[in-house]
């Protein structure tokens, strides 16, 4: 099955599975080998090995089109940090931000990342206790 005529996506229909492009999958290999200064830092200060209260985020996860920087299953969060790229693709970053909004995005800027990690951390504690406290009242 293909989704709006896009040849070879495939639309996985698994509950709690994301669509994802199969094309991508080498691709974002190869970014986990190769992380920026920002991705690093929160991943080996926050994230990794279940570091922030014991959830478990993956690195360069697919999802629809894209390749997001880290992902939370449990949560349904994305968060994307934001690099100098991402101010020079503003059609395709707005498209980005669209759709992955759909899926709990959250972003910060590599400034951030690597001169404000405890904020970053702060902030992201926040989210995620309103995300909770949202699906506690449902």
């Amino acid at each position: 099955m293909t989704r709006g005529g896009r040849e070879g996506f495939e639309l996985r229909r698994k509950p709690g599975f994301l669509p994802y492009n199969p094309k991508l999958t080498e691709l974002a290999r190869a970014n986990r080998k190769n992380p920026t200064a920002a991705e690093r830092k929160i991943w080996n200060e926050v994230l990794r090995l279940r570091q922030f209260a014991d959830y478990k985020f993956l690195r360069q996860k697919p999802i629809d089109e894209f390749i997001v920087d880290f992902y939370c299953s449990s949560l349904k969060l994305v968060i994307e940090i934001d690099g100098d790229s991402h101010a020079e693709a503003v059609e395709y970053d707005a498209a980005r931000t669209w759709i992955l909004s759909g899926h709990g995005l959250t972003r910060y800027t590599n400034h951030d990342v690597l001169h404000n990690i405890s904020g970053v951390y702060d902030d992201l504690a926040q989210h995620v206790s309103v995300s909770q406290r949202t699906t506690d009242t449902e």
